[in-house]
């Protein structure tokens, strides 16, 4: 098992907790520290069927400051 953590983020920390606590070790990726490449991301959005900028959060300061939108092209 992969979770993809964001140490900064309290849910990432609790989901890395309760899979510790249920005496699961998964493999921490840090993916601040350790980006996804392009064929991962793409890997990744597949099995999750879901697109780019549904993992993206439009009420981050850096959404708006890129100038992103739904209608952005990825």
């Amino acid at each position: 098992m992969i979770i993809y953590h964001n140490p900064r983020c309290s849910k990432s920390r609790q989901a890395l907790g309760i899979l510790r606590d249920n005496a699961e070790e998964p493999d921490v990726v840090d993916y601040l520290k350790e980006p996804l490449g392009q064929a991962e991301l793409g890997g990744l959005l597949k099995k999750l069927g879901v697109q780019a900028h549904d993992l993206l959060r439009p009420k981050e300061d850096e959404y708006d400051e890129l100038g992103l939108s739904q209608d952005t092209p990825v």
